[in-house]
C-alpha cells in the first residue's frame, strides 16, 4: 500500500490510521505487512463502504482536507469498490525484530 508524500509523517507518527481506497478488488490483506520507506504497516481490518460513507471527518481521519481531497487521491485504476483499511505503523526496530523472531 502506498501513501503520497504528504501523508507519510502522519502515519509514521500514529496520526493517520485508515486510509479509503477504490479498487477493483482489495490490494491487501489483514494481518498482512507492507514496506513503507522507513518501517512497514500492518493490516488490522478492511472492510467495504459505499460513497456515503466517505464523511468530512473521514477524510480528514485519513489525513485529507476533505472529501474531494481524499477522492482525488483515493483511485486507483479503473476500481469502483469503496474500502477502508484500518492499520498501524511499526517502525524500522520492530519490523527487524519481529524478523528475528521469525527466524528463531
Amino acid at each position: 500500500m502506498v501513501f503520497t508524500k504528504r501523508l507519510r509523517e502522519g502515519v509514521r507518527r500514529g496520526e493517520i490510521t485508515c486510509s479509503v481506497r477504490i479498487w477493483m478488488r482489495p490490494h491487501v490483506k489483514v494481518g498482512h505487512r507492507y514496506k513503507m520507506d522507513e518501517g512497514e504497516i500492518e493490516i488490522d481490518s478492511i472492510e467495504p463502504i459505499g460513497f456515503p460513507d466517505i464523511t468530512p471527518e473521514l477524510a480528514r481521519t485519513s489525513g485529507f482536507l476533505g472529501v474531494i481531497d481524499l477522492l482525488k487521491v483515493a483511485k486507483h485504476g479503473p476500481g469502483e469498490n469503496v474500502y477502508l483499511v484500518r492499520f498501524h505503523y511499526l517502525p524500522p526496530a520492530k519490523t527487524q525484530r519481529a524478523v528475528r523472531k521469525k527466524k528463531q
